[in-house]
Formats: structure tokens, sequence, C-alpha cells
């Protein structure tokens, strides 16, 4: 009997439903669970064929697990290497190398750093920041986010060097990005199941969270949703992700992806809505099924190497937006600037 787990945290729907889904099939030969793990011995097959990871990024044990599961012969979604070593900053610029539209971005030291961090640890650091050539190329309005992370945790929309600066010393230890804000007209958040099948649903971040799923029918230019298709599979495939969302905000047609790391997406019934959930659970229930019948992981999963050395990024850059001419910033701004306390002050 090949089992297929779901490892999960606080989410109540998908979880169970992924599990009923599965195990109504009748499949022979093949059944799903909820994982149940307690101390784990090294080098000791999980008695998994498959795993469904929801919860690792947030449990460092978990992610230890699976690990270990994926060395013995499970096949795990998503992988957990290469989830432990990606960061949303490493995402821009890998897209830009693959031809896919990403808004302008830059990444900032830590405003504050670690305990035992003091100023000889930060030798190779720039002092002072320029900061008005930063705030030049990305231009405002912007958003202040964590290099990794999710949730809309952390994220700041800043208008001006000054709100810059406020949200930047609310920012602790996290290691931040500065990004230009798109004035969207349209905005997608798109499920990608399998590296081959996509669910493009309209999505706009300004309403309520439980309203931000658009059910209302929408008419787009022609081309932009092919677009947007081909530019989520292009970015899951060259980071091996079987799971994922792939966010797009689209300015004058030109779709921007704003955030594409997100290997345990949001499925919740009460947020998704009925039609988006239904998707998502047998979309990820037949990928766990296959890959279970399948039988032996596909060690080519492990991409780190093409992905690193340029074996995956073979289309040519995509343009960068030109950054408008604008007029020099008046003295007293430059001044407060230059006043802050920059990230390598920090003793």
């Amino acid at each position: 009997m090949k089992k297929i787990g779901v490892l999960f945290g606080v989410e109540n729907t998908f979880p169970g439903a992924l599990v009923e889904h599965i195990n109504s099939l009748n499949l022979e030969g093949i059944t799903a669970e909820f994982v149940q793990v307690g101390g784990v011995e090294m080098a000791v097959p999980s008695g998994y064929s498959v795993i469904v990871d929801r919860i690792s990024h947030d449990m460092p044990f978990y992610r230890s697990f699976l690990k270990n599961a994926a060395l013995t012969g499970t096949q795990v979604i998503n992988n957990p290497f290469w989830w432990s070593a990606d960061d949303k900053f490493f995402n821009y610029a890998l897209a830009t190398k693959l031809g896919v539209a990403v808004p302008r971005t830059v990444l900032l030291p830590h405003k504050y750093f670690p305990p035992n961090i003091n100023a000889q640890s930060l030798r190779n650091l720039e002092f002072p920041l320029n900061w008005q050539k930063i705030f030049d190329y990305v231009q405002f309005p912007a958003f202040l986010k964590p290099h990794d992370g999710g949730g809309w945790r952390d994220v700041f929309h800043v208008h001006n060097p000054e709100e810059f600066f406020n949200a930047y010393d609310q920012s602790r230890d996290l290691a931040m990005t500065l990004q230009a804000a798109v004035k969207f007209q349209e905005y997608f958040r798109c499920y990608v199941v399998g590296q081959s099948k996509v669910k493009i649903m309209a999505y706009d971040p300004r309403r309520p969270h439980a309203e931000r799923y658009v059910l209302e029918p929408q008419t787009y230019a022609p081309g932009l949703l092919e677009r947007v298709e081909k530019d989520a599979l292009t970015l899951c495939r060259a980071l091996g992700y079987d799971l994922n969302t792939v966010e797009f905000a689209v300015e004058d047609g030109v779709p921007y992806a704003i955030d594409f790391m997100n290997p345990a997406p949001d499925a919740d019934f009460y947020s998704v809505g009925e039609e988006n959930f239904r998707w998502i659970v047998e979309a990820v229930g037949r990928l766990a099924v296959e890959k279970a019948q399948a039988g032996t992981p596909d060690l080519h999963e492990m991409r780190w190497g093409s992905l690193l050395t340029g074996g995956t990024i073979a289309a040519k850059a995509a343009p960068v937006k030109a950054a408008a001419k604008k007029a020099p910033a008046k003295k007293t701004a430059a001044k407060k600037a230059a006043s802050k306390k920059t990230a390598a002050e920090k003793d």
C-alpha cells in the first residue's frame, strides 16, 4: 500500500478535503492520511510515498524531517531542499533573466542586525548607503517588504523618503527589498500545479481579505491571459515548484510578476471560494496520486546545478521598465535621509 501524507498546521479546510478526495477515488494500492511524526531516526524511510507539505516553512523540525524523507525515497510536494534555499529577491532576479517582467527592486541591508554582529562584522558594507541613488532607481510609490516571507507580513506601502525611513525603522533584523509599486488595472493570482496546470484567478489585494477573489465575470485584452499563464509556468518550471501561486499586477497591458514564492499557498475554502477550492483540491490530489503511482522519485527535480549555472536561463533578459526622470530631491529631503540611522550604524 502506497501512502500519501498531508503535513499541515492551523488550516482546517484544505488538508481534510485533500485526504477525503484522494480516498474517494478508491484507487487500488493508494491511501491518504494526515502525517504522524515523532522522533525521527536518521536515514530511516518515513513510510510515505508522497507527502504534501503545508507547514514546514514555519516548523524547522518538519523541514528537517522532510529532507530525511526525501533522502530515503519520499516524494515531497514541494522540494524541501530548494524551498530552504530560495528567497524572493533571487526569484526577482531569476525572473528577469527568464524574460518575465518584474518591477524595479533593490535588496537592502538589515536595519538592525542579529546579536553578536558588531561594526567589525560590517566592514564589507557600503557606508553610508547612497539612498538617493536607490530612490531614483526604484521611485515612489513603492513597497518595502521582506526578501523572504509571505502573508503580507511586514509589508509597507511608502510614498516618499520620510515614509520609507519610518517603515525601515520598523523592519527589525529582517533583510528587506524596496520594490516599485505597479499602478495596476488588473491583478491575478494563479495556482500552478505540477508545473503544467494553471488556474488564473482575478484578485484584488485592496479589498478586505475575504473579498479579494473577484467572482464577477471580467473582460481582458487579447493575449493577456495567455501571457500570464505562460509566465506562471516559466517561473514554476525554473524553480521546480509543483505547487505554487504566482501573482501578477497588470499595468498598461504588461503583467508584472509581484510574488511567486508561495510553495504552501492559501487554499482555504472560505478564502478562495468554492470553485477555486474544488479546483485546487482535485489538481493537488491528482498530482499526489500520479507521483505515488510513478513510485520512483525524479531526482532531476533537484535543480540547483542547472538553475544556478544558468542551464534553465536560456531566455533573454526582459527589459527593465525605465525609471522616469524626475527633478532632484529637495535638500531638506536629502538632509533628512542622510540623518537617518543606516544599517551600518548598528554596533
